[in-house]
């Protein structure tokens, strides 16, 4: 992630009052309370690993990166981008990996 949005993500949560929280998790936690963990699948292609959600009701997400511990990451920046939580909302998100082998994400 770029340090520009990390910082500007920061800044949106420093000023806004401690009590309110993006609309975009409470979606979240909508979301996952309805439906099983987002599940995606991985294939290489041009020296990048590639993940595609596959059972994400709301459409796809889809990002790549240059290694499997690259992509986890990346993976949580895009489950948080299509529900709209700025980067810096993360920790309250808690989204992980389920398991060590499963390609599945959901909170803790």
């Amino acid at each position: 992630m770029k340090p520009l949005k990390v910082i500007q993500d920061r800044l949106i949560k420093l000023l806004s009052d401690s009590k309110m929280v993006p609309e975009g998790l409470v979606e979240l936690e909508r979301y996952f309370r309805r439906y099983e963990p987002i599940h995606f699948n991985y294939h290489k292609e041009d020296g990048s690993v590639v993940a595609v959600s596959e059972n994400f009701h709301y459409g796809s997400i889809v990002t790549s990166a240059k290694s499997h511990e690259e992509l986890d990451a990346k993976i949580k920046d895009a489950i948080l981008t299509a529900f709209e939580i700025p980067s810096a909302y993360a920790k309250e998100a808690g989204l992980h990996r389920i398991g060590e082998a499963v390609t599945e994400y959901a909170p803790a």
